[in-house]
């Protein structure tokens, strides 16, 4: 009797632990393991803050040694090409946080064509800093036109300073804007394959932290970069 009572709270145990084919076989429970991936995340997004955060204290630095340049620099950007990409983050934004609501309530459909306006919101913005990055370069501003002649210092031109920051910040941006949406993808893919319900989630709603971060970085870009004068 007690060994098939054994038996029988083995077998319960057993059917439990394996109740999610997505769970670790190192957590006790998808609770808890949602739990641990939340908190990754957030280490992760603090490393994220602290990458950015040294770009902008840069900024920063170069923007008080030279307020002039970065005034007559930034009037050289196109803040209509900027305004739009800031509207298209705040959209993928939007839907972003609306795929995670969709997961947790198991909307199937809701979540796919969610995640697929995110990618497309993202491919949108790629496209439009593309054309500025084409822009930029057609006109010769460049981080490298910093010195026309290096033989020459005499040749110093003063928006290279001001361009360098533009593209290593936005350049660094736009990595993880592809990142992203290699991320996303992966969750679409998924997502087709019925792999997300409401008692598993977790992939779109720590995706979803990252990337709204990213959409918080380009609100803070944007006016400093475009409205700075």
């Amino acid at each position: 009797m007690i060994a098939g009572a054994e038996h029988s709270t083995h077998a319960v145990a057993g059917s439990s632990t394996h109740a999610s084919p997505f769970r670790a076989h190192h957590f006790e429970t998808a609770e808890q393991q949602s739990a641990a991936a939340r908190l990754g995340m957030w280490l992760f997004l603090v490393t994220e803050i602290l990458f950015f955060g040294g770009l902008f204290v840069a900024y920063a630095v170069f923007r008080t040694l030279h307020p002039d340049v970065f005034v007559n620099s930034a009037a050289l950007l196109d803040t209509t090409l900027g305004g739009i990409n800031t509207v298209v983050l705040l959209f993928s934004s939007l839907t972003m946080a609306w795929a995670v609501r969709c997961s947790q309530l198991g909307q199937q459909r809701g979540l796919v064509l969610c995640l697929s306006l995110t990618i497309a919101a993202a491919t949108l913005f790629l496209c439009v800093k593309g054309i500025e990055y084409y822009h930029k370069i057609e006109e010769g501003h460049l981080w490298v036109s910093q010195y026309g002649d290096a033989t020459d210092l005499g040749t110093f031109n003063r928006e290279g300073t001001f361009f360098s920051v533009y593209f290593a910040m936005t350049g660094l941006h736009a990595i993880h804007i592809i990142a992203g949406i290699g991320a996303i993808t992966w969750l679409l893919v998924r997502s087709l394959r019925g792999h997300f319900s409401p008692q598993y989630y977790t992939p779109v709603d720590v995706v979803g932290l990252y990337w709204h971060l990213v959409d918080l970085v380009w609100i803070f870009l944007f006016p400093l970069l475009y409205l700075v004068g």
